[in-house]
């Protein structure tokens, strides 16, 4: 059994079209979705109810409405997806061939990255975070990451931190551990036609950097905002 589990704040227009895509790709996948909000102000409830997921109301901190929901998870494995990242192609079958191998019992998928834009730039985004997580094995949040229910209470889960909650589990799973999944998950690329493809990636790299370094996320989540 599968949780999808998606933290959401008026997310309700991304989110409406991300349920629908699970459902219609995942005819033979059993999961349930718990959509975790953390306070929205749109119809985000209605959406998660259109789309066949339990919504569950907690305390806003991305890294907090996560680890909330685990606690009412039903499933085995947990699949933490944003609510704008859609997972493409064969995607629940890639899902299930790592589940069902023992090996991976200790260890964490990830889907490839892509986004939703013909830009050379978004291609280019691409490659960067191809290497990145080839070189470091450092996948984000928006390529969705894929894990035994065992596996992340034995790592201690999602801290309820303001910023990189990400980047604080995967360091703690490392690098041997990781598995791109043959399947792409295409995530809305607005953020960055909003911030811009030069922009938003340098300062993603600062808040790394500044967190690497052990400045706490508190202190850096008025930078990256």
């Amino acid at each position: 059994m599968l949780t999808i589990i998606i933290p959401t704040l008026n997310a309700a227009h991304d989110l409406a079209q991300t349920l629908a895509v699970l459902r219609r790709e995942a005819e033979t996948l059993p999961f349930e979705v718990i959509v975790a909000d953390g306070g929205s102000v749109d119809d985000t409830a209605l959406a998660a109810a259109s789309g066949g997921a339990i919504f569950l109301p907690v305390a806003r901190g991305r890294g907090r409405q996560m680890a909330e929901a685990t606690k009412d998870a039903s499933g085995d494995w947990f699949l933490f997806l944003h609510a704008d990242t859609r997972p493409q192609g064969q995607w629940a079958q890639a899902v299930h061939e790592f589940m069902t191998d023992r090996r991976n019992g200790l260890r964490a998928g990830y889907f490839r990255f892509a986004l939703d834009d013909d830009s050379r730039a978004a291609r280019f985004m691409e490659r960067v975070v191809l290497w990145r997580c080839r070189l470091f094995g450092l996948p984000y949040g928006d390529q969705g990451l894929l894990i035994s229910k065992s596996y992340y209470l034995q790592l201690g889960g999602y801290k309820s931190i303001p910023l990189m909650e990400d980047v604080h589990l995967m360091r703690r799973i490392g690098r041997a551990r990781c598995r791109m999944l043959p399947a792409t998950a295409i995530t809305s690329a607005a953020k960055y036609r909003r911030d811009g493809y030069v922009v938003r990636p340098l300062r993603n790299l600062l808040c790394l950097g500044l967190y690497a370094a052990g400045v706490p996320p508190r202190y850096i989540t008025s930078l990256y905002r």
